[in-house]
């Protein structure tokens, strides 16, 4: 063959261009000629090769100008041969080492008719040919870009499946380049299911992903909110070993903060460090992020450690979290130790973290440092915020300053701040809380006029009046939030409900469930909780549980609040012991008793002087593992002081000493009453004294016990000594207080004293009751008062109140005394006309006559 042959284009057909010699235009030595196929000594398959029929590579050569050949590819496929893709494969096969050609002569056939698109067998041995050379790495990730892009694809596990195919038939070497160029295709067209299943058939046949594609996709998967879908790639990667770095852990990390699952971005982050990932500055600053939104201060400060062991400062976002984050906890000893390591690391406290340390002082207690840093905050040039002032001002109410709580809401108006409600809330909580309803309500006013009022507003200032028994204020209260286009919650229903109940009204409470009903609000668990109380207050056992079976039977689920009213109930209502049967049943079903509820046990049988049955409780609630608390032994002191079981009671306060149970008021008190009625007034005074020295106030009860303590044992001038320092405390009155020291006064004879003292309590708003008028009876009969005695008798009828066979007994044992036998009949026949029945004591007088000295012949018990 001479080298000079030449060759038209009508004597090739580009499709079967292989391996025949092709030669050089400026050579003519056969030795450096290229060999590509003869076409006229071959036969081609008009159909796609296959496994079975393999390309045919053994044709007999001729030499072929390289020029022909370049012109061949470049022209159109139209004036040659019908086209077929095995033609397009045969020549891509035939220059796996030409990849420009090769990319050449595809182009060039996608512009014929007939041209298969899509991820057909040539498409996979192009890719193959072209990331063979790093010169065609991004014409590749092009190609796979537009190929998958369209909306025929088929799915991202079976195109691996496709490469892999192709790579063995047709014996490329595996190169995961390919496949990591297809995963990322399909996350930069979105095609986010398809990258999955791609990213799964990979690492199924040992592909190893590399650790960009590996981010890239999860971070597509999170962003398009598909985690668990991440999480679960995530997942395989670690359990296969697959290689990762911390931009990855980062990225799931991120994730899990996302659906506020920081307990897993922490899991991680820790299983990552123990496989020996190394860690950048950015995977602590975002497991710091999640500790602390946990929070967990322990481990955030773990963290922090570890970054400066690492030489690396940690930001000031950083240290703002973790000081946030201990603060939460209420661990103002870390969250000062750490702002004490930011400022010493050359980062300024900022404002977030000067709030912070603030709120973390109120809520230990120590509202002082809150508003000296408050001070220091302005006199370095901080302007304190909305959120400043919000904190201070609600710390100030919580912590009962509520002087400082309105300067500081004045101030942060003067400065240009406008108040939210939520400053409005606080201060209306903390006037409540101080029991002062007046300002509560002048704030209140000034947020409805404002327009700023919300539910809370008016739920909060609901909620006291009902609690306070005020149901008709609250009322008017819930009509303005109405008037205000306010719609009233479930809460606010409850609240409502709740006054009506304690207030005994059960009827309009039950009323009010109806009514919410209708506003397309249910009725909750709480709703049915308080409507079965109002019920066990009245006395009605039957209704209590009637509601609590149509709660059952709207599938509302009772909660231990439930419970724990329902036994409380059956023991207010003397049916302790019925309560007791209740609460094993109700063990078995599985619900779990706390201490309040063994309380309520122990304080019915005590009620119904059961002591013996209160103590069997109090040894059972040991015995579970449940630890008493100041109510239980409060219960049983009391019990066993009444049941006149004294050595018993102070045995309980022993043992609360040894547990570390300080008494508080209502125990000290029923140690004081119990030694009150044994006369012993040196262990009485003992005790108040050391109630006074503990820190703890008297009340008007533990008052009570010791001026009729003392009275009973006829030292009166004791008695007002301590009606004197009750006055002088500011302790309140009330009727007992005056009831004994009247009847003190009447058997002192001081009829002045008793005179001016029943006056006192009227100006005081407080009615007398039959024991208050019988007291009064008894001391005017006894000093000859009878006329005055007889006013207090007609005043009595006056007043509705019908008198009881022992003011009548007084009065016919008065009359008798001065011989007045008439009158004293015209008594009994009274006495009979009004219901009474006559006791002995009556008989005795009417027909003996005997009257004891000149004592009354009654016998009463007077506080």
């Amino acid at each position: 063959m001479k080298s000079g042959l030449r060759l038209t284009s009508s004597s090739f057909h580009p499709w079967l261009i292989r391996s025949r010699t092709l030669c050089s235009p400026s050579t003519s030595n056969p030795q450096d000629q290229i060999l590509i196929p003869n076409p006229a000594d071959s036969e081609f398959p008009e159909k796609p090769i296959s496994d079975s029929q393999p390309p045919n590579t053994n044709s007999p050569e001729k030499p072929i100008l390289y020029s022909e050949i370049l012109q061949l590819s470049s022209q159109p496929v139209s004036q040659n041969r019908v086209f077929t893709q095995t033609h397009l494969l045969d020549f891509l096969l035939g220059h796996k080492k030409d990849p420009d050609l090769a990319l050449k002569y595809f182009k060039n056939a996608e512009r014929e008719r007939g041209f298969i698109t899509g991820i057909t067998e040539p498409f996979c041995v192009l890719l193959h040919i072209l990331v063979g050379s790093r010169n065609h790495y991004g014409i590749s990730q092009k190609l796979l870009k537009r190929c998958v892009s369209g909306s025929s694809s088929p799915t991202g596990s079976a195109v691996v499946d496709k490469f892999l195919d192709s790579s063995k038939r047709f014996e490329f070497e595996l190169d995961s380049r390919v496949f990591n160029y297809l995963l990322n295709a399909y996350v930069r067209a979105n095609k986010l299911v398809d990258a999955f299943d791609c990213f799964k058939r990979m690492i199924e046949s040992n592909i190893n992903p590399w650790v960009e594609s590996i981010n890239i996709l999860l971070s597509t998967l999170i962003r398009n909110s598909m985690i668990q879908e991440a999480r679960d790639l995530y997942n395989e990667i670690v359990s296969r070993g697959i290689s990762y770095d911390c931009s990855i852990l980062d990225v799931m990390m991120h994730g899990s903060l996302k659906e506020n699952k920081f307990e897993e971005a922490e899991k991680y982050f820790r299983e990552a460090k123990a496989s020996g990932i190394r860690f950048d500055s950015r995977v602590y600053s975002t497991v710091i992020q999640a500790v602390c939104k946990k929070p967990d201060t322990n481990a955030a400060c773990e963290f922090l450690g570890e970054m400066k062991k690492m030489g690396w400062v940690p930001s000031e976002s950083m240290f703002t979290s973790v000081i946030s984050a201990c603060v939460k906890q209420r661990n103002l000893v870390d969250a000062l130790r750490v702002k004490d390591e930011m400022v010493n690391s050359g980062i300024l406290m900022n404002l977030v973290v000067a709030t912070s340390l603030m709120k973390g002082y109120y809520l230990n207690g120590d509202l002082g440092s809150a508003l000296d840093l408050f001070d220091k905050v302005v006199e370095d040039g901080l302007k304190p915020n909305k959120v400043t002032y919000s904190v201070l001002i609600e710390g100030c109410c919580k912590n009962g300053n509520m002087e400082k709580a309105v300067e500081l809401y004045a101030q942060m108006k003067l400065v240009g701040i406008k108040p939210s409600v939520f400053n409005v809330n606080s201060l209306i909580r903390g006037f409540l809380k101080a029991r002062s309803f007046e300002e509560a309500s002048k704030y209140f006013d000034e947020a409805v006029d404002c327009c700023i009022a919300n539910i809370y507003t008016y739920n909060t200032l609901i909620s006291w009046l009902c609690k306070e028994g005020k149901v008709k204020e609250a009322k008017i209260i819930w009509d303005k939030m109405l008037e205000k286009g306010v719609g009233p919650s479930e809460v606010s229903y409850n609240h409502m409900i709740l006054g009506h109940c304690l207030e005994g009204d059960i009827e309009l409470a039950s009323s009010l469930v109806f009514e919410m009903m209708e506003r397309g609000l249910k009725a909750n668990v709480i709703t049915y909780s308080i409507l079965i109380h109002g019920y066990f207050k009245n006395g009605e056992t039957e209704r209590a549980f009637e509601v609590f079976d149509q709660m059952a039977g709207l599938g509302i689920a009772p909660t231990d609040f439930t419970f724990n009213t329902i036994i409380n109930g059956l023991c207010k209502v003397g049916q302790t012991s019925e309560a007791r049967e209740m609460l094993k049943k109700i063990v078995e079903q599985g619900f779990i008793p706390m201490c309040m509820t063994y309380n309520s046990i122990i304080d019915g049988f005590v009620k119904e002087g059961d002591v013996n049955s209160a103590l069997a409780i109090y040894s059972e609630m040991c015995e579970k593992g449940f630890s008493p608390n100041v109510v239980t032994y409060t219960s049983l002191i009391d019990g066993f002081c009444k049941s006149n079981n004294i050595d018993l009671a102070l045995k309980m306060r022993n043992e609360m000493r040894i547990k570390g149970l300080e008494l508080d008021v209502t125990a000290y008190s029923a140690l004081i009453d119990g030694f009150c009625k044994r006369r012993d007034m040196g262990r009485a005074r003992e005790l108040f004294n050391e109630l006074c020295e503990v820190g703890l106030s008297p009340n008007t009860i533990v008052y009570n016990s010791m001026i009729s303590g003392f009275k009973n044992l006829s030292n009166f001038e004791a008695a007002l000594m301590f009606h004197k320092k009750m006055i002088n405390e500011g302790i309140p009155c009330d009727l007992a207080t005056y009831t004994t020291l009247i009847d003190g006064s009447l058997k002192e004879g001081k009829l002045l004293f008793a005179t001016d003292l029943y006056t006192e309590m009227l100006a005081n708003g407080i009615a007398p009751d039959v024991i208050t008028y019988t007291v009064l009876v008894q001391g005017l009969c006894n000093k000859g008062q009878l006329e005055n005695a007889k006013n207090v008798l007609e005043e009595m009828e006056r007043k509705c109140l019908v008198p009881n066979v022992l003011i009548y007994n007084t009065l016919i044992g008065g009359y008798f005394r001065e011989g007045n036998l008439q009158e004293a009949f015209r008594l009994h026949d009274e006495m009979l006309e009004r219901g009474l029945v006559p006791d002995n004591t009556t008989y005795d007088i009417l027909i003996s006559g005997k009257v004891k000295g000149n004592d009354s012949p009654v016998g009463i018990h007077v506080p």
